[in-house]
């Protein structure tokens, strides 16, 4: 097990360059399995979820090769095996994407409860009432075991906003016979790009963006090459890092439109952004910031995985912020403890954290307990005084390519060392 060691204080500068987004490439991976064909998938980033999806399927005797860095192909014509029960099913939330699939094409699927980051309750109820509405049994005691003789279409009305259910019912459904309508279904960028790779394969899907998901099923699907879009979670991560920092930084290779709200919240707080097509530049350098409200919403509302960033943030401005958490439980602040450690000064209550601003954090060691806590942890070390140590890293690697290098070529000073190896001694800090 690694760690990170940060030495704080030094603004970021330059441009960084965002990858595929992880939520719609764990769908459209396992997606690609109901083609009984050859996919290639493009703009895949190298990141620990991608690699542990990938294993499963070979486990499954689905051939993976990657073509190059962030292209991988995907053969399931062999695909046998309706079992996934290994530990990178348990330890991945996304693994249930596998059951829509496995239902979608073999009828049958027998898959573990799925693992992820532990930020509160987050059951798969809608799921298994979309399964069911479409014909399946389901038997979800030990492991979850779902078969149908064949599913057909219908009207299923999920009763909160679910991207997973959304996600794992389209998989499901568009081998169905008849039309299956979603209503109250999730609109994030990644529910509509898996709706644009089905599509690519010869799924009739319409309405994915709105609230209402239209498919038809059809026959038989076809392989297909398709570029996944870029990680709306990751480009906001680099825009708060510039913020924190008090930094100058572009991030390229984004949708400018899908990062509405987080944008909307930077600037609100003073900081500047400028758009161009496919890239924001995020200015921070010089500028007072002022608290903000945020209430996490499903999409086109602020994102819940960028909840722990902006906290990060929020803990650096002087002023009273307040942050409710309306996706997930108060579980998914259990993170505050690390940043308080740092001198945040936070106050919890059920769903909403009261930030009172401190004029500096401090380098401590942390612990990153989820993946977007730990981002958060690093962006804290990185405005920090002196040198902050995030361990249990792991989290990290799950959903960000190369961050440790993206972050020092824009004047950041991170090291990546051996958790049992000593934190470097430096007598003098390292040019910019």
């Amino acid at each position: 097990m690694d760690k990170l060691v940060i030495h704080g204080q030094r603004p970021l500068k330059g441009r960084v360059q965002i990858n595929g987004a992880k939520n719609a490439v764990l769908a459209i991976v396992a997606a690609a399995c109901l083609a009984d064909d050859v996919c290639i998938i493009e703009n895949i980033p190298k990141i620990a979820d991608i690699d542990n999806m990938l294993a499963i399927l070979r486990s499954m005797n689905v051939q993976t090769e990657y073509l190059d860095e962030h292209t991988v192909r995907i053969d399931s014509r062999t695909m046998v095996n309706c079992c996934a029960d290994s530990d990178e099913v348990r330890n991945m939330r996304a693994s249930y994407y596998l059951l829509g699939v496995l239902l979608g094409r073999f009828k049958y699927a027998r898959v573990s409860f799925p693992g992820g980051c532990d930020f509160g309750v987050r059951p798969i109820d809608q799921h298994i009432k979309g399964f069911e509405a479409l014909g399946a049994e389901v038997d979800a005691k030990s492991i979850i075991e779902i078969k149908a003789r064949e599913l057909h279409g219908t009207n299923v009305f999920l009763d909160v906003v679910s991207v997973g259910a959304t996600i794992n019912i389209m998989l499901a459904a568009v081998l169905a016979r008849g039309t299956t309508v979603i209503e109250n279904a999730a609109k994030e960028p990644h529910v509509v790009d898996t709706a644009s790779f089905l599509n690519s394969m010869g799924a009739d899907s319409k309405g994915a963006g709105t609230d209402v998901i239209r498919i038809r099923g059809v026959q038989k699907l076809h392989g297909s090459t398709y570029a996944v879009i870029p990680d709306q979670i990751e480009a906001g991560t680099y825009m708060v890092a510039a913020a924190i920092t008090g930094g100058d930084v572009t991030v390229e290779n984004l949708i400018p439109r899908h990062m509405e709200a987080i944008t909307a919240k930077l600037r609100e707080s003073g900081v500047k952004v400028y758009e161009k097509d496919d890239s924001l530049r995020v200015i921070s350098e010089g500028i007072r910031k002022k608290p903000v409200k945020i209430k996490t919403l499903p999409y086109p509302g602020f994102p819940t995985d960028m909840q722990p960033q902006m906290m990060a943030y929020l803990s650096t401005i002087p002023g009273t912020s307040i942050v409710n958490e309306s996706v997930y439980d108060g579980h998914r602040f259990r993170y505050v403890e690390q940043l308080k450690r740092m001198g945040a000064n936070i106050d919890v209550e059920s769903h909403i954290a009261i930030v009172d601003g401190v004029t500096e954090l401090v380098g401590t060691e942390v612990e990153a307990t989820d993946l977007r806590a730990g981002a958060a942890m690093v962006l804290a070390g990185l405005a920090a005084v002196g040198e902050t140590v995030v361990t249990n890293i792991k989290y990290i690697d799950r959903g960000y390519e190369r961050m440790v290098d993206k972050f020092n070529n824009m004047g950041a000073w991170i090291e990546r060392v051996h958790e049992n190896q000593p934190i470097p001694i430096h007598h003098r800090e390292r040019a910019v």
